[in-house]
């Protein structure tokens, strides 16, 4: 089995066509388990994020397999496969690995170096644990991309290359609006509307509390998790339907639900404008995908709309650190020795059906002996047993250590196999023996 991830991103697709193939959180699960049912896979996960959707999948077969990914992201998206195809990616193996950890440093995201990935990659390892679909290699996959995810943040300057898209979309508002270059200086005593209560608003909210805006109304589909959001932030909560009547008194207005239709509208806003006393303009941030704000708002006098689309483009002009280069090498580092490792970690069921097998000649051979000279005594049985033993684990040893390290060299897959011929190896007892280990080991790896 190998390694395929079949997506499409903020490189490789603009936000419309990322707009119309975005994933509700029960189409993804349908994904996941209709992934996991077709024929080339074997393991699936699905990473969204405002600006990506991945399928990754443990397959069989990379051009059934591919093909299959892309049907299926084509089915779920409602997007029809012959629109969807010139935008997708495809990457395999050890290029599938250095991609997800290259994303995980914030290497591939819109802004680059932000830290809000590592949580969407938590995510989408405990929605597939959850679910089931996450085994043995997506599980080791996702753990190590998180772990090399913080190895970069942590060893790196990688969060100077770049800011969240939270804060790097609030600077450009400052910017557009104040004429000054960090949101803290521009924000201090504003008032501000947080629409939606999910992670990427919590993050908003808490943003705009510590720049120290007066007020932040937070207003959410369901009111509860409105109020426990606007408590967290020391604001209020209002129902949706109350949007209308809060937009004329907002400064700032931050928007990210998992709508699938537009949350603010032109009109909405307009009305807004035309009651509003003050006199600077309202600042619009739509972290949404789809969006939730009307493109319109853009162009109305009084108003000034910051989305994904605009942060992407602001985003390529922002500077390179020297840092980047840094999380680079250890990226390629850790993809070498993650793969060094799947490999070593695949002929391992093989040497212990090697080792079983020679136990069981071993066991064979000594009942053989007793009824042959049934007149040893224990000490005499025990030191033959012994013997016996020791020289079947000796003749073992040195290969069995050995093709451990050849296998986990490049190209090293194949010793696995050459174990089976040479020892004639039963394929069904290989495969119990690693059934048995995964079974033993049923939480190894979680978050």
């Amino acid at each position: 089995m190998s390694l395929l991830v079949v997506g499409l991103s903020h490189r490789s697709a603009p936000v419309s066509m990322l707009e119309r193939a975005a994933l509700a959180d029960e189409t993804r699960i349908k994904l996941l388990h209709e992934t996991v049912a077709a024929e080339p896979a074997a393991e699936a996960a699905v990473l969204t994020t405002c600006n990506r959707i991945e399928l990754y999948a443990d397959v069989d077969k990379f051009h059934a397999g591919v093909a299959e990914l892309s049907t299926l992201l084509a089915a779920h998206s409602e997007v029809p496969l012959e629109e969807l195809t010139p935008y997708l990616y495809v990457h395999y193996e050890d290029r599938a690995v250095h991609h997800l950890f290259s994303v995980a440093c914030g290497l591939d995201s819109m802004v680059v170096g932000e830290g809000q990935i590592i949580g969407q990659i938590k995510d989408t390892l405990s929605v597939g644990q959850e679910q089931h679909t996450a085994g043995r290699l997506l599980n080791d996959l996702f753990q190590q991309a998180l772990r090399v995810g913080k190895r970069a943040h942590s060893e790196t300057g990688i969060d100077r290359a770049g800011q969240s898209l939270v804060s790097f979309g609030f600077d450009q508002l400052a910017q557009a609006i104040g004429g000054v270059d960090t949101f803290d200086s521009w924000a201090k005593g504003k008032r501000a509307l947080v629409v939606g209560a999910g992670s990427m608003s919590s993050l908003a909210a808490n943003t705009l509390a510590r720049a120290g805006v007066s007020e932040i109304v937070v207003a959410n589909r369901t009111h509860d998790r409105a109020a426990r959001l606007a408590q967290a932030v020391g604001g209020r909560a209002v129902r949706m339907d109350d949007l209308a009547a809060e937009l004329p008194h907002a400064d700032i207005v931050v928007s990210c639900t998992g709508a699938t239709g537009q949350v603010i509208a032109a009109e909405t806003v307009a009305r807004a404008l035309l009651s509003r006393t003050a006199s600077a303009p309202i600042g619009l941030l739509d972290l949404a995908m789809p969006r939730d704000t009307d493109p319109v708002v853009g162009t109305l006098d009084g108003a000034h709309l910051v989305d994904l689309e605009t942060i992407g483009t602001a985003a390529q002009d922002a500077p390179m650190a020297a840092d980047v280069d840094r999380v680079r090498k250890i990226v390629s580092a850790e993809v070498a020795a993650f793969g060094a490792a799947q490999r070593a970690a695949h002929i391992t069921p093989t040497v212990i059906a090697l080792r079983a097998m020679a136990a069981e000649l071993v066991a064979t051979e000594l009942a053989r002996l007793e009824g042959r000279v049934p007149n040893l005594d224990e000490r005499e049985r025990a030191e033959v047993t012994q013997t016996v033993r020791r020289v079947v684990d000796k003749l073992l040893h040195a290969p069995t250590v050995r093709v451990k390290q050849l296998a986990g060299e490049p190209g090293g897959a194949g010793y696995a196999d050459a174990l089976r011929e040479l020892f004639d190896l039963d394929p069904q007892a290989v495969a119990a023996v690693s059934r048995a280990d995964e079974t033993a080991e049923p939480n190894r790896g979680r978050a």
